[in-house]
């Protein structure tokens, strides 16, 4: 069982940044996972942010955040983050990180077997 417990959210404006972190409980299994970021805004579907690998080798994006947003991961201190900078109103949701049994990255969220409590992010125009 691994349990994940986000962090960072917060209220910013428009052009701002944050950095979320997602720590995991279960330290000998979190280095030899595929970890992710998802997100969800009120009345939409979950959808995928970003992907990395076991070994922080591979990443990957949904095409809305790319060169504004950095999935990134401390195997030492179990933990991973999403850094979040020109936020724009859109990206307001609450955000999720999850982790798969697999190493190699995934973008469904029926790839993933975790899922911690999701951190509310609120970008103000």
């Amino acid at each position: 069982q691994v349990q994940l417990v986000e962090s960072g959210g917060g209220l910013v404006q428009a052009g701002g940044s944050l950095r979320l972190s997602c720590a995991a409980s279960s330290g000998r299994t979190f280095s030899a996972y595929a970890m992710g970021w998802f997100r969800q805004a009120p009345g939409k579907e979950r959808e995928f942010v970003a992907t990395i690998s076991w070994n922080g080798g591979r990443t990957y994006y949904v095409d809305s955040v790319k060169g504004r947003f950095t999935i990134s991961r401390d195997n030492a201190k179990n933990t991973l983050y999403l850094q979040m900078n020109s936020l724009k109103p859109e990206d307001t949701a609450v955000y999720y990180c999850a982790s798969r049994i697999a190493p190699a990255v995934a973008t469904t969220i029926y790839e993933y077997d975790y899922w911690g409590q999701g951190t509310q992010v609120t970008v103000s125009s």
